[in-house]
């Protein structure tokens, strides 16, 4: 299913571990721009529903215009949501974009099986099926509790609560 929320269980550990550095905003808005290649094939009906976007030279790509759209984006929605945060950067922009787009080809990979993370320099998938797939969903949730517990406290921590 594309736009899966398991994704973003990485993205909250990203954010805890990188702080104002990571943008959560923007990684979850590259997790969006990476499975709509994914929802067209769907729509469409295609055999391969994880192409180009889904290698590391698209998460690439998807990754520098996530960040370049998603910093302005972001900035708004947080301005008008009157949320406590810190000033969104150009660096926090693109290390969200980044690292969302990069950790969303290799947690694909290990589930799906029409993908070929490494292309163009080497074909298939070797990191299928490396985690059964309910304990990949499992540990996704893990790393979002934990992730969304150490922001609570860094938040607390700094005034934001």
């Amino acid at each position: 299913m594309p736009f899966t929320p398991f994704h973003l269980g990485a993205g909250a550990l990203f954010k805890a571990a990188g702080g104002r550095h990571v943008s959560f905003l923007v990684f979850g808005g590259a997790q969006v721009l990476m499975d709509i290649e994914p929802l067209i094939g769907i729509i469409q009906n295609k055999p391969v529903l994880h192409g180009y976007t889904h290698t590391l030279a698209g998460a690439l790509a998807i990754g520098v215009l996530a960040a370049l759209i998603g910093r302005p984006l972001s900035a708004a929605v947080l301005r008008m949501s009157q949320v406590p945060h810190y000033y969104l950067t150009w660096r926090a922009s693109f290390a969200g974009a980044l690292l969302g787009t990069f950790s969303h080809v290799g947690l694909d990979a290990l589930m799906h099986h029409d993908m070929a993370p490494w292309w163009p320099f080497f074909a298939g998938n070797d990191l299928l099926r490396i985690i059964p797939l309910d304990v990949l969903h499992i540990l996704c949730v893990m790393l979002g509790a934990l992730g969304g517990a150490l922001v609570a406290l860094r938040a607390q921590r700094e005034g934001f609560v």
